[in-house]
């Protein structure tokens, strides 16, 4: 049921909070464009921030139950988990210009 609820706010994010943050503005909503922009970067680093974080934790945890249960692999675990940290990381990152850009339109 979990899942099903995850599908459904993922699906609703990914696309109605872009189509509203892309929106064309015209000469009669020109005022109420700012606030859904300024709304869609607060969505966005939101979003990013806690989709990063729950996948850091995740992979984290992961990696240190992997050493827990074999304590030699730890070199050979340590690595790939780091560069994909680092990709997570860069995720967020790439939301946060996003949102910066999304920001410069208001």
């Amino acid at each position: 049921m979990r899942k099903v609820l995850y599908v459904i706010y993922a699906s609703f994010l990914s696309f109605f909070v872009p189509a509203l943050a892309m929106a064309e503005e015209t000469a009669a909503t020109a005022g109420g464009s700012n606030q859904l922009v300024g709304l869609a970067v607060g969505l966005c680093m939101g979003i990013a921030v806690l989709g990063g974080a729950l996948g850091q934790g995740r992979a984290a945890a992961a990696a240190l139950e992997g050493i827990g249960r074999n304590p030699g692999a730890a070199g050979k675990i340590q690595g790939p988990m780091i560069i994909g940290l680092a990709l997570m990381e860069s995720l967020v990152l790439f939301a946060m210009l996003i949102a910066y850009l999304l920001y410069s339109k208001v």
